[in-house]
């Protein structure tokens, strides 16, 4: 019994050792792997880190490099633009030497001519101390004699010549103006006369609609499109209002600019003719028809210009003589009024005997700066003289163009030419339409202008602002004093006023005796 025990109890150690043992050895199995394993992740992260820090190395020398490219670059600019702004300043200072040599002549020379006029203004003073000497010993003499002082006798005989000039100057020039308007106004009027007969030209008064015609009222329909947005896009593209009313077949595009409205009825009539009407196809359509307005101004032009037989006109003023067929001027339209003045202005100088082709080239030009779309600050005139002078045109040309507005002497014959069909073609019935308000302003202007003048008692607007009638105060104003009051008052119109046409001054002087019969 105590044999199996000890037995059994030294089993029971042998298979505690063993257990032991085997745990010891597992455990130190795990150990070693886990020191492995540690191993193994450090250096996968050292290899990680050694990755991670080459990458950035190359990142670093990569920007660093475009760094360095970028500066080289920009130093290569800024050295490219001093070397410029050197050559620049080297070219000024250059210009500055010479300019300060100039000057530095025209000193010396200046100071030459100083010193030789103060040798003469030298010269001078004594020659008039001696002249003086002369006329006080003849002063002395002449008073001794008369027996009145020199400013007694200068006094007397300024009065009496000057009140015998007075008279015979307004004398003369009563005979004179009354014998040149006689003259003038006979041959004016014969040759007016004979160019207002030979020139017939029909004239439109241009509105602000023009009606498109359609094939049948369904096309309505189709110009407004699904809940409108056809209508909508061709305003949008056009600048244009589209107006469909009770209008059988037909809409009604309105819209101030005329050139705006003829492209949107070009391209209204092509989507009609075409059949496609959307949005998409209404741009093109409306693109292209802007192209075809260029060529078609251009046109207008070169055939305005070979209809008046006019040569050597360059294709930008050609251009700018067709945008005039889409201007208003004076409630014409700009083209036909040119084309009128220019007709005009070469049957007078036909009848004159002068250059009929120049007339015409003056007068279709002569408006031509009312065709400018933009340009610097400033009237027609000046703009188109700019425009006349930039493109090539003669200088009796650019002179017309300038002053045909000004009451300006010219030495040009022509330009008066251009003045007086200007005149008539804005002046006749029928060619300028102007506001009551602005119209009757104008006059009440013109009335209160002529009062202004002293010795006017009352001045009177008839003729529809085309004559002025003046009363004067007869005991303040005479007779020579009433013509040249009627020339003060015209010359002042023209200066301050601004009208169509001419103005006649007609100045009455007359005296009432009033006497009741009781």
């Amino acid at each position: 019994m105590d044999v199996t025990i000890s037995i059994v109890a030294g089993v029971a150690l042998i298979m505690f050792l063993v257990g032991w043992f085997i745990r010891k050895r597992v455990e130190q199995r795990k150990v070693d792997n886990a020191e492995r394993l540690a191993e193994s992740i450090l250096t996968e992260a050292a290899d990680q880190a050694e990755t991670i820090k080459k990458t950035a190395e190359i990142e670093m020398q990569d920007e660093l490099y475009r760094a360095k490219a970028d500066f080289d670059r920009e130093s290569n600019t800024l050295r490219q633009e001093f070397q410029r702004t050197e050559k620049r300043n080297v070219s000024k200072e250059q210009n500055l030497d010479r300019k300060a040599d100039y000057v530095a002549k025209r000193e010396r020379e200046i100071q030459k001519q100083e010193q030789l006029i103060r040798a003469q203004e030298t010269a001078l003073s004594e020659k008039n101390e001696r002249l003086e000497q002369l006329i006080k010993q003849q002063d002395d003499q002449l008073e001794h004699l008369a027996g009145m002082t020199a400013d007694e006798a200068k006094q007397m005989l300024l009065q009496n010549v000057e009140s015998r000039i007075c008279e015979e100057a307004a004398q003369q020039a009563r005979n004179i103006l009354e014998e040149a308007r006689q003259n003038a106004e006979y041959e004016a009027r014969e040759i007016i006369s004979q160019a207002i007969q030979r020139f017939a030209l029909d004239h439109v008064v241009e509105s602000t609609v023009s009606v498109v015609a359609l094939p049948d009222d369904e096309m309505k329909g189709r110009i407004i499109g699904r809940e409108g947005r056809n209508i909508r896009a061709f305003e949008m593209a056009t600048g244009i209002d589209v107006i469909v009313d009770d209008t059988p077949r037909a809409v009604v595009l309105s819209g101030f600019d005329p050139t705006r409205r003829e492209i949107a009825k070009i391209s209204l009539e092509k989507l009609i003719h075409d059949g496609r009407i959307h949005p998409g196809f209404i741009e093109q359509v409306v693109s292209k028809a802007q192209e075809e307005m260029e060529d078609l101004i251009l046109e207008t032009g070169n055939q305005m210009l070979f209809e008046l037989g006019i040569h050597g006109v360059r294709p930008e003023l050609a251009t700018l003589l067709g945008r005039l067929k889409y201007r208003m001027t004076c409630g014409q339209n700009a083209l036909h009024h040119s084309r009128e003045v220019a007709e005009l202005a070469g049957l007078m100088a036909e009848e004159l005997e002068m250059d009929v082709l120049l007339a015409k080239r003056c007068g279709l030009l002569h408006d031509i700066g009312k065709a400018a779309d933009s340009g610097p600050d400033g009237t027609h005139t000046e703009l188109g003289r700019e425009l006349a002078e930039k493109y090539g045109e003669p200088p009796e040309v650019l002179e017309c163009i300038g002053i045909h507005h000004d009451n300006l002497d010219t030495a040009n014959p022509i330009t008066a030419l251009i003045r007086a069909a200007d005149v008539l073609s804005v002046s006749r019935p029928g060619a300028s339409r102007e506001p009551l308000e602005k119209f009757i302003h104008r006059l009440r202007n013109l009335e209160q202008l002529v009062e202004s003048f002293e010795g006017v008692s009352k001045a009177y607007v008839v003729k529809a602002g085309q004559e002025v009638r003046v009363i004067i105060d007869h005991e303040q104003v005479d007779d020579l004093r009433a013509v040249q009051l009627a020339t003060d008052i015209a010359r002042k119109i023209q200066v301050e006023m601004e009208y169509p046409g001419q103005i006649k001054v007609t100045v009455i002087r007359e005296t009432r005796a009033v006497e009741y019969a009781k």
